[in-house]
């Protein structure tokens, strides 16, 4: 992954962060800490590498840690993209505050609700990582996204039946990429989700 030094020094000083919180908070699962670049960094990465947002705002959506949302921010630092990053859990949410505020990123925000509570948005960009099976995800993403708007979805090992079981309830266009930290795992970006009559 290439990126600047700015940029890197921002990755390296998350890292720290999220191992350092990680002693007394779950934001990782403790058996990845020693392949966090690959595991979490390069995955979440491989988001902003093939959406390029350089305008709009960006919601991510179980934001947990902060993969994929924190990532994303930190490599479109400069751009004209906000952030909001949502997550319920208060610890996690204040881990995010702090992130934002060490690493000097005014583009994030967080926001400590459940997803069920946010108002309709028209967000742009939707991002989850592990957060829910795509068939529970998508009335969410339908009525924060707007009508132009993209998902981007980090799934693993089971993507294909997730879309097959999501097809049954819903239409949307969609695109898949091999993930570049797992071959059997994909990102999958939807775009144009409407309920089936």
């Amino acid at each position: 992954m290439s990126v600047s030094r700015e940029t890197k020094r921002r990755l390296d000083a998350y890292t720290d962060l999220l191992i350092k919180w990680n002693r007394t908070i779950n934001l990782v699962a403790p058996s990845t800490i020693n392949s966090i670049h690959h595991r979490h960094i390069s995955d979440s990465a491989q988001l902003y590498t093939l959406a390029t947002p350089t305008d709009g705002r960006w919601l991510d959506l179980g934001s947990g840690g902060g993969l994929p949302g924190v990532v994303i921010a930190i490599m479109a630092a400069g751009t004209n993209v906000e952030f909001e990053l949502v997550e319920s859990d208060t610890r996690k949410a204040a881990f995010l505050r702090t992130v934002a505020r060490e690493l000097s990123l005014p583009n994030l925000a967080i926001t400590a609700k459940r997803i069920e509570s946010l108002p309709t948005g028209d967000h742009q960009f939707v991002s989850a990582r592990a957060l829910a099976p795509l068939k529970a995800l998508l009335p969410h993403v339908h009525r924060l996204m707007s009508r132009d708007g993209a998902t981007w979805l980090l799934k693993g090992r089971n993507w294909k039946r997730e879309v097959e079981e999501a097809r049954r309830s819903w239409r949307f266009d969609i695109e898949t990429y091999q993930s570049v930290t797992d071959a059997a795992s994909a990102v999958i970006q939807l775009r144009n989700i409407e309920q089936n009559d």
